[in-house]
């Protein structure tokens, strides 16, 4: 461990002769400051919220990344190419202990360059806060600057996979599909099956159970919100909509009604709901009637979500930057590991690539979904292209869903909460599983590499 410790040493003093902390801090620091004072809010607790957390943990995210790439394939490539890791590698030091201890001083570095313009964003949250109206600060304290926790309805997607496999086989005894066709034909009988449990027609009445599970024991005469999105076909005159919602035990006396809201289709609404409307086991029934003459659509994903308290801000922003740290570990890891068998420019641009593929998981799935690239020509059957890559689709698409998943910015604006279990899955899957298995690679490369015939080759 003295030898990691010495390496991630190195690393350190490294970054600090190119004056790579510096830099960094610097942007980071001007970002935090500057994006706040350069972006304009609409006067709401919320609104501030959004854009003072969402850009500038953005901003502090890419700097970071790239930093991160940067530094990680430069300081073990450059150290080869320039003949300096023989001084290193002559030493009684393995080459995993050089490759864990560079790891370990940017993950370090990270750690520091993290926790320093996290407190700055933090700090200014807080200043920023005590410039809003009365009535505003209230809002933030108890709407957004907290960690709510969201309850939704009992996942459905299996029941909807089997209606539309039965609606395909009932299709395929009928007629003959071929194999793209097949899978278009499959994902339009999908969304025909899902729109059943999503429209609500005109003056019919929806209703949804939400089971809050355990947290019902705490939340005892405690208001919740209801969170609700809809979209419609069709507009109105007024761009709004009438909705009638009552929350509550059905055929007791412990029901809510709401008076008539007027809702904008396509955005967020939340509002408040009387506390202690679940039964003894916890769920909560919601009603809603639809008085307006065209249909309205609940999206299944987040058309409707109950939120309610489960602790504070400081501990759930503590916890969303833990995940960010996460993501610069990996990428720690993606670079040394392109760096342990690439030279420098060639390891950065591998990096770049890679972390472009990720980002592409939603048309991999589309192309994986649809049975088919696109690339070939339309009725003739599979491509080559189809058969090479679809694949190659199917093994990376698990993989980039392992580790996809885990984006806290979006939770820390909206106030919801970031538990520690997420926290620990982001950990396990992302730093222990990925991170343990690219560093595994980089290793087992960097221990079998040449490191004299690599120099002579520049």
């Amino acid at each position: 461990m003295q030898r990691i410790l010495a390496i991630a040493g190195l690393t350190w003093k490294a970054a600090f002769r190119f004056r790579l902390f510096l830099v960094i801090a610097v942007l980071l620091l001007a970002a935090v400051v500057g994006l706040p004072l350069l972006l304009k809010d609409d006067g709401t607790a919320r609104g501030f919220t959004q854009i003072l957390i969402t850009y500038t943990l953005s901003v502090i995210t890419a700097l970071l990344g790239l930093s991160t790439l940067w530094l990680s394939c430069g300081t073990l490539a450059r150290d080869i190419e320039e003949c300096q890791i023989q001084v290193v590698a002559t030493k009684p030091v393995a080459r995993w202990q050089i490759w864990l201890g560079k790891w370990l001083g940017i993950v370090s570095l990270n750690a520091a360059l993290l926790a320093l313009s996290g407190a700055s964003v933090y700090g200014l949250l807080q200043w920023r806060a005590t410039r809003l109206p009365a009535a505003e600060q209230e809002v933030l304290r108890t709407q957004v600057l907290v960690a709510r926790g969201v309850a939704r309805p009992a996942d459905i997607n299996a029941d909807i996979d089997a209606q539309t496999e039965q609606l395909l086989q009932a299709r395929l005894k009928q007629s003959q599909i071929s194999g793209v066709n097949r899978a278009l034909a499959r994902q339009q009988m999908r969304e025909q099956v899902k729109a059943v449990y999503q429209l609500v027609p005109p003056s019919y009445t929806r209703e949804w159970q939400i089971d809050l599970g355990f947290a019902k024991n705490s939340l005892q005469g405690k208001p919740l919100q209801l969170r609700v999105k809809f979209n419609t076909a069709q507009g109105s005159a007024s761009g709004t909509f009438v909705g009638l919602w009552q929350v509550g035990v059905p055929g007791t006396a412990n029901v809510w009604r709401s008076e008539p809201m007027s809702l904008s289709p396509n955005t967020y609404h939340e509002f408040e709901i009387p506390p202690d409307l679940f039964n003894r086991q916890g769920v909560l029934t919601i009603a809603f009637l639809n008085a307006n003459n065209t249909t309205m659509l609940f999206p299944i994903e987040d058309g409707m979500e109950v939120w309610y308290p489960q602790g504070g801000f400081l501990l759930n922003f503590v916890r969303g930057l833990g995940i960010l740290f996460c993501w610069m570990a990996l990428l720690a890891a993606i670079g040394l590991t392109s760096a342990s068998f690439l030279s420098f420019p060639v390891a950065t641009f591998f990096s770049l690539a890679l972390l472009v593929l990720v980002f592409s998981g939603g048309a991999l799935t589309s192309a994986v979904e649809l049975g088919t690239t696109g690339l070939g020509t339309p009725g003739s059957g599979p491509s080559l292209a189809d058969q090479i890559l679809l694949p190659l689709y199917h093994g990376i698409l698990p993989l980039i869903k392992l580790v996809k998943g885990f984006s806290p910015i979006d939770s820390l604006s909206t106030g919801r909460a970031i538990p520690w279990s997420e926290l620990g899955a982001a950990f396990g899957q992302i730093v222990l599983l990925m991170g343990g298995v690219i560093g595994v690679i980089g290793i087992r490369l960097f221990t079998r590499r040449e490191l004299a015939t690599a120099q002579g080759n520049q």
